[in-house]
C-alpha cells in the first residue's frame, strides 16, 4: 500500500505538542504537512512562525485541506468537542487525552462506526509503549488472560526517588513537576486516577468492555508517609503504583493500587519515568513491554506513530468489541450478557492506620498479622475488593493502603 500525504492540524502547543513538532521534524520518510495550530493564548511568545498558529477552532476543523486533526489540549470537555466535531466532519483523528477518551469511549466509538473515520490514541496510553497496537493486532484472536503495570510514569519517578535516592515525597513530587513529568495540580497522577483512565481504555482492546472510570477503584500513593517506606525496606521490597484487569471465567477485575514488589515481579525494576505492561494470554503466556511513560517526546513519538499509520489508512478494529455484540445479536447469553466488571476479588492487603479501631476487623476474611505503635498500627490480611470500595474508612486521610 502506498503511502498518503497528510495535511494536519494540531490542538494544542503545550509539552505533548512540541514533542510531536520536534520528533516530526526529526522524521524522514513521513510526508506530514502542519497547516495550522490551534491555541487559546495568542501573546504567548513560540519558537515558531505566527502563520502556523489559530484561536479559531474552526479554521482547523472546517478546512477541507485537513486530513488529520490531532488533539493534545487538557481541557476535557473542549477536546471532546474538538474529536467529535472532527470525527463528524469526515476527519481522521489522533488525540492524547485519556480523561476525555476514558470518559466518552461509547460515543467516540459510535461516532466512528457512523462516520467511518479512525480516531487513534496510542499516546493516552503508556507513552512510548506501543500497547493499544499490541492488543488490537497482536493478540486480536489470543485468549487474553490479563494486562497490567506501571501506567503512570510521574508516580513511577516519584516512588524511584523515595526508594533509590532517600527523598521525600515533597522532594521527589517537586523534582517530577520540574521536569515536567507531573502537573501543576498533581492530584492525577498521586492519586492513581491517570492511570485508571488508560486501564478503562486498555480493557476495551483487551476484552471489548466499555467502562465508566467511576466504576473502577482506584488509590494513589499520596497517602504513603516514613512509617509506610521504613516497613517495605525492611521487607526488602519498595512500592510501586499499579494498573491491573484480569479476566477470569466471564468477570474481570480491575483496579489501581499501589504494591509493594520484590522481586516478584518484573515491574519490580522498572524505575523513573519509565512504563511497564505485562500482558499474559492463553497462548503467548507472558510478554513484558517496557518505555518511557512521560515526557515531551516520548508522548510526541507515539502520536507521530498513529499519524504515520493513518498514512497507511489504519483504523481500530475493535475486534473483542465486535465478537461480544455479534454474540449478542445472536442471543448467546452464554457468553456475551454476563461478561463484566467484578469487585468480588480477594486482596492480601497492608492497611497502616493511626488507630485499628477505625477499620473493623470484621470486613476482613482472614487476620494475618497485626502491629500495634504509639505512632502507627498496621493491620495484613486478605479483604474482598467490594467491601474495601463500600467502607468509610478508606475514605480516612489518615489510613494507607497497600496490596502485598
Amino acid at each position: 500500500m502506498q503511502r498518503k500525504n497528510l495535511t494536519i492540524g494540531v490542538f494544542g502547543f503545550g509539552c505533548v505538542g512540541q514533542g510531536l513538532y520536534d520528533v516530526l521534524s526529526r522524521t524522514q520518510g513521513l510526508k506530514v504537512h502542519i497547516k495550522k495550530i490551534g491555541i487559546k493564548d495568542a501573546t504567548k511568545t513560540r519558537n515558531l512562525p505566527a502563520h502556523y498558529f489559530t484561536t479559531n477552532r474552526d479554521e482547523i476543523l472546517f478546512d477541507p485541506e485537513i486530513d488529520v486533526v490531532v488533539e493534545l489540549i487538557n481541557d476535557e470537555h473542549a477536546a471532546f468537542e474538538i474529536v467529535s466535531t472532527a470525527l463528524r466532519n469526515g476527519k481522521a483523528v489522533v488525540s492524547a487525552s485519556k480523561k476525555m477518551i476514558a470518559n466518552n469511549l461509547n460515543t467516540l466509538y459510535a461516532l466512528q462506526q457512523q462516520y467511518q473515520v479512525p480516531l487513534l490514541y496510542e499516546g493516552a496510553c503508556c507513552a512510548s509503549i506501543p500497547i493499544i497496537r499490541n492488543l488490537e493486532e497482536y493478540y486480536d484472536n489470543d485468549l487474553l488472560n490479563s494486562v497490567e503495570g506501571i501506567f503512570n510514569g510521574s508516580t513511577n519517578y516519584i516512588l524511584t526517588k523515595i526508594f533509590n535516592e532517600n527523598k521525600s515525597f515533597i522532594q521527589a513530587l517537586s523534582e517530577a513537576q520540574e521536569l515536567g513529568f507531573a502537573e501543576t495540580d498533581p492530584t492525577m497522577d498521586i492519586e492513581g486516577f491517570d492511570p485508571k483512565f488508560k486501564l478503562c481504555i486498555l480493557l476495551l482492546h483487551a476484552f471489548g468492555l466499555f467502562i465508566q472510570p467511576e466504576h473502577i477503584f482506584n488509590f494513589g500513593i499520596n497517602r504513603i508517609n516514613d512509617f509506610d517506606i521504613n516497613y517495605a525496606k525492611e521487607k526488602h521490597s519498595s512500592i510501586k503504583l499499579l494498573a491491573k484487569c484480569r479476566k477470569v471465567d466471564n468477570a474481570v477485575y480491575a483496579y489501581v493500587l499501589p504494591h509493594f514488589v520484590n522481586g516478584n515481579t518484573q515491574l519490580t525494576n522498572i524505575h523513573n519515568e519509565y512504563n511497564g505492561v505485562i500482558v499474559e494470554s492463553a497462548f503467548a503466556d507472558k510478554q513484558f513491554f517496557v518505555g518511557k511513560g512521560a515526557g515531551s517526546t516520548p508522548t510526541g513519538s507515539a502520536v507521530l506513530s498513529d499519524i504515520s499509520a493513518l498514512s497507511y489508512d489504519y483504523r481500530y478494529e475493535y475486534r473483542k468489541t465486535s465478537q461480544l455484540l455479534a454474540k449478542q445479536a445472536q442471543n448467546d447469553l452464554k457468553f456475551a450478557d454476563t461478561l463484566a466488571l467484578d469487585n468480588n476479588l480477594h486482596l492480601k492487603v497492608y492497611v497502616r492506620c493511626k488507630n485499628q479501631a477505625i477499620v473493623p476487623l470484621t470486613d476482613f476474611i482472614e487476620i494475618i498479622e497485626k502491629y500495634e505503635s504509639t505512632e502507627q498500627q498496621y493491620i495484613i490480611g486478605i479483604i474482598n475488593l467490594a467491601t474495601i470500595i463500600a467502607s468509610e474508612w478508606v475514605k480516612n486521610e489518615d489510613i494507607n493502603l497497600i496490596v502485598l
